[in-house]
């Protein structure tokens, strides 16, 4: 009886452990966007700036190579790429080997993405999901910064400041009209703001983005480390 009590035990719990796995499959397969990677099949875009003092704190605790953007002038909000999103998830790496990048288009976008590699891995991973050309996609990169108002307040901070991730949220919404908190979410890494990333049609206006809005920084409070030099 014992033998057979356990023999029973032992195949419900196998049965019901690939239940579970094929739940999760499933689900998997759900979360997967039908247009998976098909460059230009995508529902908007985000636009993520980053703040490059935090980033540049970051890289110097991790002890690796001096990073092209922590040297020379200093930088603040910096553009670190244009994704294109579904409403859940995104695609990435649309064409392997991706079309290669013309270093003329690189160089003129160092104002703004100040890393060639920055440059490089965001043609690769996010603009050939875009469906442009590589000059095109990166005139809409230099499209979207030029509708972007960055608050006065952190245009020259000269002194680390203490921040919480609504009152950042709130500068972009009062300096940017039309802007909603809809539309705008903030993330951090640590104790660091890390970046705004907005959210915007095909056509370069606001919208509502649910999913980008729920992987937002958390925490109450956040340090902005000053810009670098200068």
């Amino acid at each position: 009886m014992f033998h057979s009590r356990l023999h029973f035990f032992s195949r419900l719990m196998i049965s019901l452990t690939l239940a579970a796995g094929l739940a999760a499959l499933a689900g998997g397969a759900k979360a997967e966007d039908k247009r998976q990677n098909a460059p230009g099949e995508f529902d908007f875009y985000v636009l993520s700036l980053s703040w490059s003092p935090s980033f540049c704190e970051e890289a110097a605790e991790r002890g690796g190579r001096s990073q092209i953007q922590c040297s020379g002038r200093p930088y603040a909000f910096v553009v670190h790429g244009l994704w294109p999103q579904y409403e859940n998830g995104f695609p990435e790496y649309c064409q392997r080997p991706s079309p290669r990048l013309n270093r003329s288009i690189v160089s003129s976008m160092l104002d703004l993405m100040p890393a060639p590699g920055l440059i490089f891995n965001e043609w690769d991973k996010h603009g050939t999901c875009s469906g442009l050309a590589d000059r095109s996609y990166f005139e809409t990169i230099r499209k979207a910064r030029a509708a972007i108002k960055i608050p006065a307040e952190y245009l020259d901070l000269s002194q680390a400041k203490t921040v919480a991730p609504t009152e950042v949220e709130e500068a972009f919404i009062k300096a940017n009209p039309g802007l909603s908190s809809a539309a705008v979410s903030i993330t951090c890494n640590r104790t660091r703001l890390s970046e705004v990333r907005i959210c915007l049609s095909k056509d370069l206006q606001f919208r509502a983005c649910e999913e980008i809005d729920r992987r937002a920084c958390r925490r109450d409070q956040l340090t902005m480390p000053p810009i670098r030099g200068g």
